[in-house]
């Protein structure tokens, strides 16, 4: 008999997509360029930048023929910025600190502004909109952060942090203070998606829905078994008290004591 597999994507599945991600290397040795599935890669020639798959970075950071430049928020200055905002802004106590903006936005400081995504095209002329890992979060950025674009978030920064930690340590700086904020951001975060108990209460009677803006790809992963079961165990609530409310108006009519006005609010009351 085959166990049924769980809802959404397990965690190394997660992972193998956000190797996807582009990042920035400085190559040690001059390598031809490559013909992968996602474009062609070009030639690297030391000591100029260059962007590649996470993948294939590691895979050169292994063989000690790259180094791999942390993206501009993978530092120890803008994580603890992130982490101030997640854990002390008045605006994020119950919400979650905005992603990057999407090719095209503006940015979340220019008040006025409805933000627009860029469109992208293939070479066969067909408009599509990137997404994640398919667009340039994680790569290196000359002039690092701005006090007018704060840093935030990617969508695969779990993942992203986790990689370079445990494969190009040595190309981050102060990687053990690293590790410890982004374990501090994810005990932060994770606390905010269980507290919303009352957002999931609403979700499950029909009254909206749960807002995820700026949750990474691997806490909707791991949360997703809690979130599913709470909705899911709501429902079940809803629809007993349901039943014994039409238990009551069958004995009411039975007994001769039933107001025909709860028809109207039957009608009005939604199932589950």
């Amino acid at each position: 008999m085959a166990f049924p597999l769980p809802r959404g994507l397990t965690p190394s599945e997660i992972g193998f997509l956000a190797e996807m991600e582009m990042v920035t290397v400085v190559p040690r040795q001059r390598l031809e360029g490559l013909e992968l599935l996602g474009g062609p890669i070009e030639p690297l020639v030391p000591p100029q930048r260059a962007s590649l798959p996470l993948w294939l970075a590691l895979l050169l950071k292994r063989q000690r023929r790259a180094n791999i430049m942390p993206p501009s928020w993978l530092h120890p200055e803008p994580l603890n910025l992130i982490l101030e905002v997640e854990s002390q802004h008045p605006d994020y106590r119950d919400t979650f600190s905005p992603p990057p903006p999407l090719p095209g936005q503006p940015s979340i400081r220019d008040d006025g502004l409805a933000p627009t995504a860029r469109p992208q095209y293939t070479p066969d002329g067909n408009r599509y909109y990137a997404s994640p890992p398919f667009l340039p979060q994680n790569t290196a950025q000359a002039e690092g952060f701005s006090s007018r674009d704060p840093p935030a978030l990617p969508f695969h920064w779990v993942e992203m942090g986790n990689m370079m930690l445990e494969s190009a340590s040595d190309d981050l700086v102060e990687p053990d203070q690293i590790r410890r904020l982004l374990k501090d951001l994810r005990e932060v975060r994770l606390a905010k998606m269980r507290a919303g108990t009352d957002v999931l209460d609403a979700a499950a009677t029909g009254g909206g829905g749960v807002a995820l803006t700026g949750v990474g790809a691997m806490e909707v992963g791991e949360e997703r078994g809690f979130l599913t079961g709470v909705v899911d165990n709501l429902r079940k609530l809803g629809a007993s008290k349901e039943q014994a409310r039409r238990e009551q108006m069958a004995e009411q009519r039975a007994n001769g004591a039933y107001d025909g006005a709860q028809d109207e609010e039957e009608e009005d009351y939604m199932e589950f």
